[in-house]
């Protein structure tokens, strides 16, 4: 028994003494970077020139197809979207197999499959590889490109363009692409819809014939597969596939960078909120001995969010739900971009704090905790990836098409590991451009100019060079609009009073019941109802999916909300709010609350006056048609926007039938269905 004692006593207080041993107040090393055992991929060619990677996995009974043509970039010219309209009609059916029949075949075996014009992508259970493959193979060599199809893509494509036409963001990638390579270069080229309208299916066959070839495509096969059975198919499938076409062609030089640091600045009168992206263009390969140095210097800088950019412009100040930087390292020529989208307000602010970090990082060595985490993350996230056959195949694809050695992956972690101090400021110094960078802010001029036009760097003033929203240089806007001498705040009102009905024909509605729909996302349905009446009531409901997202009530001096099934009841002051906004027509109750009249404004090319109704509300009325066609409102988290369009007359009076509802980047129109006036509303609907 004493023995039993001392042994648990001895072997209590030699672990006393080794905790004692440990320095807690430091961290401990890191370990060895994990060693990364990728499957060498087996490889054969067919004579056609389709060159096929093979990296088996047994792990799960699944197997994935990723096809790549490796052409060089293709300036489409005055037939500019072409490639797009191609990628949309690939897969839809073959000239074997009619589309409907090939899509539900596709259901059918749980399978998926994408095509773009300059690949495609297939994945299925393994015991359907063959089937799939030969369907995959059907569609690369077959595709059934008719005129029905094509006219359908094409409608598409013009749609598209054309709600992307008020998007801040659409615009602000356009101009930047255009402006740093150059419309000359095909990385800087655009569609437009001119561009889309010029393309006949003859051309879409054309490019198809020319650009869609074996002759440098490669297929990488990742999964539950027998190599020599899947060559087997592979040639049975492929072989086939020819191009009688051969293309030679060369890729331009991209525009050199500006000479000094400016703003190159978009006016976008509907914008709610700024997007900034400075951006310069590098040469950085990922064979570049650079390479896994800027991977962590860009982590640190923006590409994560504890990096520089984010904790100071989202954490620190609020400006941005979100800040990032990225670095290519495309074969021809890439770029280095830091921004983010920020509220009109701070849009200067959010150009001097980005370019603020970017100095930071080029002048003051990061610490080595910080250097530390960007590791350890880029380690964990690598990790994590090979755990997807796409991701597996994109580095065994990485390998061949940019000169890669055989191990670099499988000495990836260990470059992460060996960055040091010195070599993120090295690299930083090298492709993080400032002094030669353009810094694009695509925004609403009339807010946001003034203030701009007062941002410096390194002690001088940044100069501001103006651009259209297709990268074509303007003039500075004039925002100075003359306003006429008899106009003030109430007659404007007036106007709109009797541009929707009249007064008289206002004063005899006592309720007003309205229903819309919007779409949230592709096959899903946002229904707004909405309820007033001329005793300060007001209800509104939004449904999605058949379920009540949010609901607002008010009853005479008391309201509620309630948001995914929590009720929160409001307060006095939003009571009042939602009352003044609730009401059938405010305008009458504007006449008697002291607002004001601001200036005139452009929104989207139609004058409008401009009314103050409080600190947190503005509405815009057409010069012209005294409608009422925007409302701006603004609170600490952010702008939102709602757009009147499509008036209609109901009951004598006029209501918008289109409203679009912008919050950050998001944007909503809510197509009015019905609209019913002194009928379908009872006081029993604002309990």
């Amino acid at each position: 028994m004493k023995t039993k004692i001392f042994t648990i006593l001895s072997l209590f207080l030699m672990s006393i003494g080794l905790q004692a041993q440990i320095d807690r107040s430091k961290q401990p090393k890191a370990g060895p970077a994990p060693k990364i055992a990728l499957e060498v991929p087996g490889e054969f060619e067919l004579p056609n020139g389709l060159k096929v990677l093979v990296v088996e996995n047994h792990k799960l009974p699944r197997v994935s197809y990723s096809l790549s043509i490796d052409n060089k970039p293709i300036k489409e010219g005055d037939i500019a979207g072409v490639s797009g309209i191609l990628g949309s009609m690939l897969g839809n059916g073959t000239t074997n197999i009619a589309k409907d029949a090939f899509n539900e075949e596709i259901d059918f075996l749980g399978a998926r499959m994408s095509f773009r014009s300059n690949g495609g992508y297939a994945s299925s259970l393994s015991k359907y590889s063959d089937r799939i493959l030969n369907l995959m193979s059907d569609a690369v060599k077959n595709p059934l490109l008719t005129e029905e199809e094509f006219q359908k893509e094409k409608e598409k494509a013009i749609e598209g363009l054309k709600s992307n036409k008020k998007s801040v963001d659409a615009v602000a990638s356009r101009v930047g692409s255009a402006l740093a390579y150059g419309t000359h270069h095909p990385y800087g080229e655009f569609v437009t819809e001119e561009t889309i309208g010029k393309i006949t299916l003859k051309d879409v066959k054309t490019f198809y014939e020319r650009y869609y070839a074996p002759s440098n495509a490669y297929l990488v096969v990742v999964g539950d597969v027998d190599y020599t059975t899947i060559e087997r198919q592979i040639r049975n499938y492929f072989s086939a596939w020819e191009s009688n076409l051969k293309v030679v062609s060369t890729v331009p030089e991209a525009m050199p960078n500006v000479k000094y640091t400016q703003i190159n600045f978009v006016d976008m009168p509907n914008a709610v909120q700024s997007n900034i992206s400075l951006t310069s263009n590098v040469d950085l390969k990922m064979n570049d001995p650079d390479y896994h140095a800027v991977l962590i210097a860009n982590k640190i800088l923006g590409g994560g969010f504890n990096s520089y950019l984010n904790m100071n412009l989202r954490e620190a100040h609020g400006y941005t739900y979100g800040a990032r930087s990225s670095v290519g390292s495309d074969k021809y020529v890439s770029r280095f971009k830091a921004g983010a989208a920020v509220r009109n307000a701070v849009t200067d602010s959010a150009v001097v704090e980005t370019l603020k970090e970017i100095k930071r990082i080029k002048e003051e060595p990061v610490s080595a905790q910080a250097l530390e985490n960007a590791k350890a993350k880029y380690l964990g996230d690598f990790v994590l990836a090979l755990e997807n056959p796409q991701n597996i195949a994109r580095y065994a694809l990485n390998i061949e098409l940019n000169d890669l050695p055989k191990d670099f992956y499988t000495t990836y972690l260990e470059k992460i590991k060996a960055v040091t101090v010195e070599d993120v400021q090295r690299v930083a110094n090298k492709y993080f451009g400032t002094d030669s960078a353009r810094i694009v802010v695509v925004g609403k001029g009339s807010e946001v100019l003034e203030n701009l036009e007062k941002v410096t760097f390194n002690g001088e003033n940044v100069p501001i060079k103006y651009y259209d929203a297709y990268a074509n240089k303007v003039e500075k806007p004039n925002y100075n609009i003359e306003m006429p001498s008899d106009v003030d705040a109430n007659s404007v009102l007036n106007k709109y009073i009797d541009a929707i009905g009249g007064k008289i024909n206002l004063d005899k509605v006592n309720s007003v019941f309205m229903t819309a729909e919007a779409e949230l996302q592709p096959g899903m349905m946002m229904l707004l109802e909405m309820k007033k009446t001329s005793k300060d009531q007001f209800a509104t409901e939004i449904f999605a999916m058949g379920q009540s997202m949010m609901k607002t009530v008010v009853d005479g001096e008391a309201g509620y909300k309630v948001q995914q099934g929590q009720r929160s009841e409001m307060s006095p002051e939003e009571v009042k709010t939602t009352q003044e906004e609730g009401s059938p027509f405010p305008e009458v109750n504007y006449l008697k609350s002291g607002v004001t009249l601001e200036k005139i404004e452009d929104i989207d090319g139609e004058k409008a006056y401009r009314i103050k109704i409080s600190d947190t509300q503005t509405n815009f009325y057409s010069v012209e048609t005294g409608l009422k066609i925007k409302v701006e409102k603004t609170s600490p988290m952010g702008s939102a926007s709602t757009y009147l369009t499509e008036y209609q007359e109901i009951s004598g009076i006029k209501f918008p039938f289109k409203i679009g509802q912008t919050n950050g980047p998001r944007k909503f129109d809510f197509i009015v269905k019905e609209i019913k006036v002194n009928e379908g509303v009872t006081d029993a609907d604002f309990n």
